[in-house]
């Protein structure tokens, strides 16, 4: 009797031993090709195109275009593109140089095989030359509030931070924005397209 219970223990030990590592083995098969799917970057393309508009009339259309790898940790994709401009800054200060151009960083995740999270840090600045300021010297306050002007350039600046959920091929006008000085109307088009 004892030789009947031992060998059925054993035999019932053997089964459950063979059973569990059944299910293992099928559950690490069906996890390889989602974890294989995960760890392949998967190469995206994001288009920028800035445009500013007076009234109707479209004044600028400026395009800027990175390439993302998705599904590949946290980093950002950054293009910058501009100019070190000498501004005149009076008495001891004389020449400094300021940073005007276009800045954009850019990264995205996937939600599901055909929708992805794209985020998008968008900033420009340009000189508008010319712009009549007013200017009061200190020779002309002892005498009275005697005030003219004086034409000195003006850096003017667009900025954004987008988070948008595009598909494969899909455009969005992202933001619309009215300078308030000028009344120009700058707005942001983002194209989103997996590389094929």
């Amino acid at each position: 009797m004892k030789i009947v219970r031992y060998l059925a223990g054993t035999v019932m030990t053997a089964v459950m031993m063979f059973s569990t590592s059944a299910q293992d083995a099928k559950k690490s098969d069906d996890k390889s090709p989602t974890e294989t799917r995960e760890e392949k970057p998967i190469p995206v393309k994001v288009q920028v195109v800035y445009v500013e508009f007076e009234g109707d009339k479209k004044v600028r259309s400026l395009p800027y275009t990175a390439m993302i790898s998705v599904d590949h940790g946290p980093e950002w994709a950054k293009l910058r593109v501009g100019t070190r401009i000498p501004l005149f800054a009076g008495g001891q200060n004389g020449m400094q140089y300021v940073d005007v151009g276009t800045n954009i960083d850019c990264r995205a995740h996937r939600i599901s095989d055909a929708i992805f999270d794209v985020q998008l840090s968008f900033e420009r600045s340009w000189i508008d030359g010319d712009v009549l300021l007013p200017f009061n010297s200190a020779a002309q306050q002892a005498v009275g509030p005697s005030l003219s002007e004086f034409k000195e350039p003006v850096i003017r600046q667009f900025k954004a931070e987008l988070n948008l959920v595009l598909r494969d091929g899909q455009t969005v006008e992202s933001t619309v924005g009215t300078d308030p000085v000028t009344g120009r109307v700058s707005k942001i088009e983002v194209t989103f397209a997996l590389v094929k």
